[in-house]
């Protein structure tokens, strides 16, 4: 029975790696390239299997080679994915440039999550949904309505969009970086953007700050819960984990702040360590790094 249930998009990520991040009508030399598989539905459905959870997905694929290999990856995960159909044309993909800082800025196409309207059949047992901004609104609305109101609703509002009050009023949780908050709330204050952001329906949300830690308001309260210090190598991927890892250890019991500190110490472990080297960071790592 699926724990987690994920809403989201699959893209084939193109990584590559140059000196600083180019300016205006400037070509710069890069030094690699890499290929990943990716997708914030995709990457957050991976995190929270690889910290335990049972989880289920709903997306879309292109019939091309991407498309194969984004289900390839889902299967190695043990990641659900029945409902991750394969429809005509491309696959999602992005194309993203990593600077020597760890920093990185990134283009998504979304081709065939255009394509997901959320009305695949629900699996049984689902205890958690997340949800993100890469696949068309509608397709989160229509789920969100057929979600039990015991099914706590996690909804990472990136990229950065105007969301339907209806689908905020229906989040347990909302997720949105520094800039996604200012976006929203109007103000660069993430305590003062998290509390404005309450107040348009969700029960809770959470405010990261990458180094700086993140700030949790539940209950009327800002707590901040500052980061656990690392050496970064690269930042790319940490808010997909920090995401799919919360919504595992949400899933299986205990609170919301064990759950973000849960997040937290998997994205640190994530910034810290070479791609390559990150399908193995499991539960069992995360808990021995939080002592």
């Amino acid at each position: 029975m699926s724990r987690v249930l994920v809403l989201g998009a699959l893209h084939h990520d193109v990584v590559v790696d140059a000196p600083r991040l180019p300016r205006l009508d400037e070509t710069l030399v890069g030094t690699a390239v890499d290929y990943r598989f990716g997708g914030k539905g995709g990457n957050q459905a991976v995190a929270a299997a690889r910290m335990g959870a049972s989880v289920a997905m709903i997306g879309r694929v292109g019939r091309d080679a991407a498309g194969r290999a984004m289900l390839a990856e889902l299967d190695r995960a043990g990641v659900d994915r029945s409902r991750v159909a394969e429809v005509p044309g491309a696959s999602g993909m992005s194309v993203a440039i990593t600077d020597k800082t760890g920093g990185y800025g990134a283009v998504i196409v979304s081709a065939a999550n255009l394509l997901n309207n959320g009305m695949d059949m629900l699996p049984e047992g689902v205890r958690v949904c997340v949800m993100q901004n890469e696949v068309p609104e509608a397709a989160n609305l229509a789920l969100a309505a057929r979600l039990s109101d015991k099914v706590r609703l996690i909804l990472n509002a990136a990229p950065a969009r105007a969301v339907d009050p209806a689908l905020l009023e229906r989040c347990a949780l909302l997720v949105v970086n520094r800039v996604e908050a200012s976006d929203m709330a109007g103000t660069d204050d993430p305590v003062a953007a998290a509390q404005a952001l309450s107040r348009q329906g969700p029960a809770a949300v959470i405010v990261t700050l990458g180094d700086e830690g993140l700030v949790l308001y539940e209950d009327g309260r800002p707590a901040h819960l500052p980061a656990h210090p690392v050496k970064v190598v690269s930042t790319h991927g940490a808010g997909d984990m920090f995401v799919g890892a919360l919504t595992a250890a949400w899933a299986g019991g205990g609170t919301l702040k064990h759950a973000a500190r849960f997040g937290q110490a998997a994205a640190a472990l994530t910034v810290s360590r070479p791609v390559a080297e990150r399908a193995g960071i499991g539960a069992a790592l995360v808990e021995r790094f939080l002592g």
